[in-house]
């Protein structure tokens, strides 16, 4: 007993006095339960299922606890080694932290199960946990997710990349360069740069990097972010705020300005009372939802929803994207299911697009600098198209592609890119499947296997 009071007391002590000297006041604090449940040691692990991948026979990720708030997330009951599981590979989960779920709860409730044809932002999108959340619910919207920093870009395409969605676009842009697309969004999702304290839990070192002026700057970046993406929203389209903080400056004191400074409604959630998730109201009558790790089974979150209230439609311009020939179509087609697809060319890949949503491509091609768009299907090398690994994580595989089952043994070798053997592969392209989930390509030839999968995404430990 001794020893936990020693271990609660050094904890207690390596939190930030300034941040629980500015919680004292806030509604829903509990110093005692706060300082308790992060001493503990206590860790919570969650996943997302992809709804639009099924694996076959029995997966034990399906039978576990359900998180509350989305109906795709799991609770495990201990933290696998997920680099290890093909599964994770294949995109048919996303590990994310159960409290950011409650997006699907506030989609639900303030945008409503009619997305068709709807346009949404997720304008800080690395690593990609809210963007495939969004993929998922927006099954015939158009998503774009932009990330600003440049490698964080990049693995945010790889993450987009194995949950398999086509109608996705991946930008690297600044939140000041979608002042252009004014009024074009119906949907905006801002999960603010923050000073993370939210995440004491998970990460120790964050302690370490929170200060009150890293507060106080976070802040003014938040401020000027939504100030300079606002204008692309439409009139009567949702804004989505979102931080990883406890501290108000960050929360409450953001929704007011966005009650001061812009034609907002701000939007009350229906909680169930099990959720035990706070409600607060701000001084000019902004509703912020606050996630406490001693009272949620998660860490600590803050999200806020408004309504656009003004605002005119306005007609963007944009050159055509140039689509592949008839002849390129034709033999591409072979490769894909045969739902509406807009190909184009980009150097000597084709990329796939929902037909939909071609006119938006060449309007956001214009104003933006696009990492990725649709499904890169391959690359055309003479008469013959190479399939590209997108191709094989995505929804468009043509049905009567070669595909052949392997064991976990043989798709670690595979996704390490070391030897393997492949018993009554068929020669030619192979896709290869474990558990129903498709991993990557291979050309099995006469004396031996290629292995496409990409060298830069390979299991690096045994």
């Amino acid at each position: 007993m001794r020893s936990t009071h020693l271990y609660y007391g050094i904890f207690a002590a390596m939190l930030p006095v300034q941040l629980i000297q500015s919680l004292e006041g806030v509604k829903g604090f509990d110093k005692e339960s706060f300082l308790r449940v992060h001493a503990s040691g206590s860790q919570v692990t969650s996943v997302r299922l992809n709804p639009s991948k099924h694996v076959s026979g029995e997966w034990s990720m399906l039978n576990e606890e359900a998180v509350p708030w989305c109906e795709h997330g799991r609770y495990l009951k201990e933290r696998p080694f997920f680099t290890h599981d093909p599964l994770l590979h294949g995109g048919a989960y996303y590990v994310q932290e159960a409290s950011s779920m409650f997006l699907w709860t506030v989609l639900h409730q303030t945008v409503g199960n009619a997305t068709q044809g709807l346009k949404v932002l997720d304008l800080c999108a690395a690593p990609g946990g809210k963007s495939t959340l969004l993929a998922s619910y927006f099954t015939g919207g158009l998503l774009v997710s932009n990330e600003v920093i440049k490698s964080r870009a990049s693995i945010l395409v790889e993450n987009l990349n194995k949950w398999g969605s086509d109608h996705v676009i991946v930008t690297n842009n600044d939140p000041k360069d979608f002042a252009a697309l004014q009024n074009y969004f119906d949907v905006i999702i801002v999960d603010a740069p923050c000073s993370g304290s939210g995440l004491f839990r998970r990460d120790a070192e964050a302690i370490n990097e929170w200060s009150e002026d890293n507060v106080a700057l976070c802040c003014q970046r938040q401020q000027r972010i939504l100030a300079d993406v606002f204008p692309a929203l439409k009139k009567d389209g949702i804004l989505i705020y979102a931080t990883c903080s406890y501290s108000a400056a960050e929360d409450e004191n953001i929704g007011d300005f966005m009650c001061k400074t812009f034609e907002v409604e701000s939007l009350p959630l229906k909680l169930h009372d099990d959720w035990n998730i706070v409600e607060t109201i701000s001084k000019h009558k902004s509703y912020g939802y606050r996630f406490y790790p001693d009272k949620v089974k998660g860490e600590g979150f803050f999200i806020a929803a408004f309504r656009k209230t003004d605002g005119v439609e306005r007609s963007l311009k944009a050159a055509t994207v140039l689509q592949v020939s008839k002849t390129e179509q034709a033999f591409t087609q072979a490769w894909l299911t045969k739902s509406p697809l807009f190909l184009f060319r980009q150097a000597e890949n084709i990329i796939a697009l929902p037909e939909v949503w071609k006119y938006d491509l060449a309007i956001l091609q214009k104003q933006l600098y696009l990492r990725k768009a649709g499904v890169t299907v391959g690359a055309l090398k003479g008469k013959d198209l190479v399939p590209d690994h997108e191709l094989a994580l995505s929804l468009l595989i043509n049905a009567n592609i070669n595909v052949t089952g392997v064991n976990k043994e043989t798709a670690l070798s595979y996704l390490k890119r070391k030897d393997f053997r492949l018993e009554n592969a068929p020669k030619g392209w192979n896709l290869l499947r474990y558990c129903g989930i498709s991993i990557g390509w291979v050309k099995v030839l006469h004396n031996r296997i290629n292995n496409y999968y990409p060298v830069n995404w390979r299991i690096l430990k045994d």
